[in-house]
């Protein structure tokens, strides 16, 4: 009888996750030790098929999920491979440091695609540099798991009403959408600022 008043996933929870997160060949990408906590019921939390299959359910309910490329990341997009002067970044760069925009300081006349690079209304992509030369960087615009099937196994760790101010800002209390296969924001914090202002737009993850 207790079961029958346990709260369940509905809009306007605030659900507790443990998940593992694999690609179709079982390798792990994500086993966090801390939950993913999101807000239920179309806020873009995770994903819509996620969301669908746990909705109805309580806590301890488990569910092995895969997602398809178009369910997940999308597709690989070629285009949003690009080649940029090193110049124009700052040092010292590496491979697998990532940018928000591409750095638009001393934009040449001659790379107007750079500008063009994203629609002022779009989110900003993260663009992450795949390969450094002596006078070259090679930045890939793509979610590091687009073109990906990914699994993910899921456990319901709590449940509970989400506060009137969560729903109004879309997410849980302390927490923003959470963001899949991306590093940390906090590893470099201390660059984020000097990025930010010696180049404008860019900001180092």
């Amino acid at each position: 009888m207790f079961n029958e008043f346990r709260m369940k996933i509905e809009k306007n929870t605030v659900v507790s996750l443990r998940y593992k997160l694999t690609d179709a060949q079982n390798n792990v990408i994500e086993e966090p030790d801390s939950p993913m906590v999101y807000l239920h019921g179309g806020y873009e939390g995770t994903f819509p098929k996620i969301e669908n299959i746990l909705d109805g359910h309580d806590i301890g309910y488990e569910a092995s999920i895969q997602l398809e490329p178009s369910e997940a990341f999308g597709d690989y997009d070629p285009e949003l491979l690009k080649i940029e002067p090193r110049a124009r970044f700052p040092e010292p760069l590496e491979v697998g440091m990532q940018f928000e925009g591409v750095p638009d300081a001393d934009v040449q006349e001659d790379a107007p695609d750079v500008a063009d690079a994203q629609d002022v209304d779009d989110e900003p992509l993260i663009y992450t540099v795949t390969d450094v030369a002596d006078s070259q960087v090679v930045l890939d615009g793509n979610h590091p798991l687009a073109g990906m099937a990914l699994r993910f196994w899921v456990q319901v760790q709590d449940i509970r009403a989400a506060t009137d101010q969560e729903i109004e800002n879309q997410h849980p209390e302390g927490g923003e959408s959470f963001t899949f296969g991306m590093p940390s924001d906090d590893a470099d914090d201390g660059d984020d600022d000097l990025i930010g202002r010696a180049s404008g737009s860019p900001t180092l993850h």
